[in-house]
């Protein structure tokens, strides 16, 4: 089986299916790839709502805003293969051929002229935060919880404990207490809690969940299933303050404890990588290091909001759409990170960028700060921001066009307290 088109989508979860519905529109043909049964991703399980208050400004359910975009997908010429797994990406003159492993299909190839990468994320596991203790059962991460509880009405245990603030965990947090589970308490490692503001209060705070910060699980108790767990205060460093150490009695520990974009394909392709967001090095049309692979969602970096993923997935499907009719190449400006911002995308800019969208999470807490835009001497950008958190991402348009394609890096920066 021999298939090509111009544009190839691996995933279709919110980003996949807006880009498959942004490169349709364009004209192109489209494939979009997905390794389970349904599109969707992981809104397929997200019943609670808050979704789409900026895309279609409604509050809608998970699986009410993966209907929309299905819906789009089914309306657009667009081809879907489900249960189909990428094993292999090689460039062949001026092609992609993509393997893939299909139920009914078997093993079989594909080319394309562009390629999306919209694979989403997966969760940190017990084992790669280095819990220490037994192995027993009841030990899952809050993904997993929900996926037991939402699809198949199981419940993962009767008094459980949540290590992590992140937003799955904060939401399973209401989600078990409303299943008639006690929920011990939200336990974070850090000073600050990794979730938004509003899951803080609608998840935690409304239902008198308690969240401790500066605590971590030091060991694990139980041999066939969780009895217990160790918890303990840690310092600024997060090393374990010896004499602090508390046993709480459980069945169940739910882990969040961060999420990792899922890119493993890519690395035998040299792109280049992003060491804190863990996605591809893109400049503002998402075009990674590798001309005509691009990346989106999840995949790209882990954002807050599904109206934000689906917003870098409309913006790479219009950019391998024209890709497609476009194979220069043109020279990209690096954009640095200063003082107090952790993370931005995309990283670079070809000089005629134009109006662009910077995705941008601050290193630290900040009541005031003012934002700045640099290259050399000129100032792009200088913007008073308010109440700034690392667990919040920002989103900023910026007017490139009079950046100088011969000058230095730009540079981009957060200056505490300078907001009024």
């Amino acid at each position: 089986m021999l298939l090509r088109y111009d544009v190839v989508i691996i995933g279709s979860g919110p980003a996949g299916m807006a880009a498959a519905v942004s490169a349709s529109d364009k004209g192109v043909s489209v494939c979009l790839v997905e390794r389970e049964e349904r599109m969707g991703g992981i809104l397929k399980q997200c019943i609670h709502d808050g979704f789409g208050l900026i895309r279609f400004k409604e509050k809608l359910t998970g699986p009410e805003y993966a209907w929309r975009y299905e819906q789009m997908v089914r309306e657009n010429p667009i081809d879907f293969l489900s249960s189909t797994f990428l094993t292999q990406i090689k460039k062949e003159e001026d092609v992609f051929a993509l393997s893939f492993i299909n139920p009914e299909k078997g093993v079989f190839r594909m080319e394309a002229d562009t390629l999306i990468m919209a694979m989403g994320c997966r969760e940190r596991t017990d084992r790669q935060i280095f819990l220490h203790g037994e192995r027993p059962a009841g030990i899952f991460t809050a993904g997993q919880a929900q996926d037991l509880i939402n699809l198949k009405g199981f419940l993962p245990g009767k008094k459980c404990l949540i290590l992590g603030s992140g937003d799955i965990g904060l939401i399973m947090a209401r989600r078990l207490t409303l299943e008639g589970a006690e929920v011990q308490g939200v336990y974070e490692i850090g000073s600050e809690p990794s979730g938004l503001t509003r899951n803080i209060v609608q998840c935690l705070e409304d239902y008198d969940i308690p969240l401790h910060l500066n605590m971590s699980v030091r060991e694990i108790h139980g041999r066939k299933r969780v009895e217990s767990v160790s918890l303990c205060e840690v310092d600024s460093n997060k090393k374990f303050i010896e004499n602090t150490t508390a046993k709480i009695s459980c069945d169940c520990l739910i882990l969040s404890v961060g999420l990792i974009p899922e890119n493993d394909i890519l690395a035998p392709l040299g792109i280049k990588m992003d060491l804190v967001t863990g996605g591809p090095v893109v400049d503002q049309n998402l075009e990674t290091s590798f001309p005509g692979i691009f990346s989106c969602g999840n995949a790209l970096l882990v954002s807050d909001l599904v109206d934000y993923v689906s917003e870098s997935g409309h913006i790479a499907g219009e950019s391998a759409a024209g890709r497609c009719k476009n194979h220069s190449i043109a020279k990209k400006i690096s954009l640095e990170s200063a003082g107090n911002i952790h993370s931005v995308v995309p990283q670079t800019f070809t000089a005629d960028a134009g109006l662009v969208t910077l995705y941008l999470r601050p290193s630290k807490a900040m009541d005031k700060a003012e934002l700045h835009l640099i290259q050399g001497e000129h100032i792009i950008l200088n913007k008073k921001m308010n109440w700034l958190k690392p667990s919040e991402m920002h989103r900023e348009e910026v007017d490139l066009s009079g950046i100088d394609p011969a000058g230095p890096a730009l540079e981009l920066s957060l200056i505490q307290g300078a907001a009024k």
